[in-house]
């Protein structure tokens, strides 16, 4: 019975060890007012040390690219597209044939984004992202976000 019990936790043990989630990025989603109508909205995600995330302009047949979708609200409108902000890094990646575009350690995701009159709102939805390191790449991951415009 002793040899049973010490097996169970022993088991249980090695699971919790090894069964961890990782998760390299973490992100924050911030609102700047440039004036009574006018926002900027940053996404910015943190990127763990020897991890990368992808560029919206990875080309097909790599990784995943970075993609964001707004959901659509009809008290404000988005000016221009999403800009990248941080050090754009480019190199061929033989796993999958292509050249890449990645970033390590931090980017900002900035859209501007324009009140259609006085309005207390958000400006919400989802972003969609895949992280590697030289040995692992995690499956892309999808994450919703709210940001309050007032």
């Amino acid at each position: 019975m002793k040899n049973l019990f010490a097996v169970f936790v022993f088991t249980l043990v090695t699971h919790f060890s090894f069964g961890q989630v990782k998760d390299p990025v973490q992100w924050a989603f911030t609102a700047k007012k440039l004036n009574t109508t006018t926002y900027e909205v940053h996404l910015t995600a943190t990127i763990d040390n020897g991890w990368h995330l992808y560029s919206q302009t990875t080309p097909e047949g790599g990784p995943s690219a970075t993609t964001i979708a707004f959901t659509k609200n009809p008290l404000l409108s988005l000016d221009g597209g999403v800009k990248e902000v941080g050090k754009l890094e480019q190199k061929h990646e033989e796993l999958f044939g292509v050249d890449v575009k990645q970033f390590s350690n931090k980017v900002d995701f900035v859209q501007v984004v324009k009140l259609k009159g006085p309005a207390k709102t958000a400006l919400k939805g989802n972003l969609e992202f895949m992280t590697c390191n030289n040995q692992e790449c995690l499956p892309p991951k999808t994450q919703k976000f709210s940001i309050a415009l007032k």
